[in-house]
């Protein structure tokens, strides 16, 4: 990471991209991968892709996603208070006392979770919060008041917090999942523009939309590249922090390196190549497996048109979907070496079936 990289990392990560509502942090994302591509594609929804060396028959895809979780207004009441409904998987145990910011067409608007006062409270009664508990409060008396500042029923809202460093070791901030996978991979492609490396194939750095709501964005852009190989990243559960269960979450750490995922959607001849690049590279590296599905845009991928050959390299990282997400500095480095690395292994033309 250099400097113009970090700043990128900071202005992308600070900036809101709520499900369905990801354009602005998509232009970010663009501006700063232009200089590293060849040109690029923006579908109807707004999943953005990098093309380095167009053209070529055998095609890779690197992709990310860009959407963050979110709230949406769902009523305003008489004297002025919001109330909300989930856009994606959005925690309603720890919205009270949290300030957001709800993006109006005249621009942002503060509020603020409101929540009674422990005082007022019977705590023996007390239970975690449900959605259609939590209220916004903008500083308006009216409803009238409120739509004047330009919020409406559908008004998307986010939490406001920003990115922060903890201890010199981790990366801190809502949205990490999954704007840290936005950022690692335009810095593959980075690093493949400044060491002057030439792909025997066409490599598309995808940046999907709406994965929080069902993997919508991958898959409406996977039938449209049909790519041959997708190597997909994403965050996946630190569980050294109380509360998990290690029998059933797995043991996984921050700083102990990227996670390679076992399923059924992963598929083995690529997840052999990638731990076998892993440890050629001398890059430390994690295990996980999954039952059903990865929960990840790996399974829009792999299904998507006649079977996609995917994998899936995982960032671990802590207190997933709160506004402390935090990741090790180490392993979103390692991260991106490993999948840098991969591209330069591969030779175009693989074919991965298991039966040939």
């Amino acid at each position: 990471m250099n400097e113009h990289s970090k700043q990128f990392l900071y202005q992308y990560l600070n900036n809101a991209s709520p499900t369905g509502f990801e354009s602005s942090g998509q232009q970010i994302w663009l501006d700063y991968l232009k200089p590293y591509t060849d040109e690029y594609i923006v579908d109807t929804y707004g999943t953005a892709v990098g093309v380095i060396g167009p053209g070529k028959d055998y095609k890779v895809v690197i992709e990310a996603h860009s959407d963050e979780i979110s709230w949406f207004v769902n009523y305003i009441s008489d004297d002025g208070y919001l109330f909300v409904r989930r856009n994606g998987g959005s925690d309603a145990l720890i919205a009270p006392s949290m300030r957001v910011h709800l993006h109006t067409k005249k621009g942002v608007v503060d509020g603020v979770f409101g929540w009674p006062a422990i005082h007022v409270r019977d705590l023996a009664k007390d239970t975690a919060p449900k959605v259609t508990d939590l209220f916004i409060d903008v500083g308006a008396a009216t409803k009238q008041e409120v739509l004047d500042m330009g919020i409406h029923v559908g008004t998307v809202c986010t939490f406001s917090d920003g990115l922060m460093e903890l201890n010199g070791r981790y990366f801190v901030g809502r949205a990490l999942d999954n704007r840290m996978g936005g950022f690692m991979i335009a810095e593959v492609a980075r690093l493949l523009k400044e060491n002057n490396v030439t792909l025997p194939f066409t490599l598309y750095v995808v940046n999907a939309v709406q994965e929080e709501i069902g993997l919508r964005g991958a898959e409406m852009i996977a039938r449209r590249l049909r790519p041959d190989l997708a190597i997909c990243t994403d965050v996946t559960h630190d569980t050294q922090s109380p509360k998990y269960d290690k029998k059933e979450q797995g043991d996984l750490k921050c700083g102990d390196g990227p996670v390679l995922c076992y399923g059924p959607a992963v598929q083995n001849n690529v997840l052999d190549f990638m731990i076998g690049v892993a440890e050629q590279q001398g890059i430390a590296f994690q295990r996980q497996a999954v039952s059903r599905s990865t929960g990840t845009d790996t399974d829009a991928f792999a299904y998507a048109t006649e079977g996609i050959a995917s994998a899936l390299i995982s960032l671990p990282l802590k207190y997933m979907h709160t506004t402390v997400e935090t990741v090790h500095m180490d392993d979103v480095q390692n991260v991106i070496r490993l999948m840098y690395e991969t591209l330069l292994a591969l030779k175009g033309g693989e074919d991965f079936r298991y039966i040939k």
